[in-house]
């Protein structure tokens, strides 16, 4: 009988929270996303979305572009290119967990 492989070791533990993972979503399909829009999307509060969002900074995962809209700050983020590899591979491996499963 052939030994498999962790299920779950391909999983990156920073997309366990599901803020993280929607926002990952949201920027996967977007070239960039405001702060607010992320904001509604998700449901969540302003803190909590940013602190969320400080961790895929962090991580080099998200890009944080802050600039005016008049005399209105505006935040928006994209994904880098980091970012993308990560949660595709995280993507894959919960794809692969989930047909090891069956």
């Amino acid at each position: 009988m052939a030994v498999s492989k962790n299920p779950i070791s391909g999983l990156n533990k920073i997309f366990d929270n599901r803020i993280r993972l929607g926002v990952m979503s949201v920027l996967m399909v977007n070239e960039e996303v405001s702060f607010n829009d992320l904001k509604q999307m998700l449901e969540v509060t302003d803190g909590n979305l940013a602190t969320h969002m400080v961790t895929l900074e962090e991580n080099g995962f998200i890009k944080v572009h802050k600039g005016f809209i008049g005399r209105k700050t505006n935040t928006t983020y994209s994904i880098t290119k980091v970012g993308q590899k990560s949660f595709a591979d995280h993507l894959n491996a919960l794809e692969n967990m989930i047909k090891g499963v069956r």
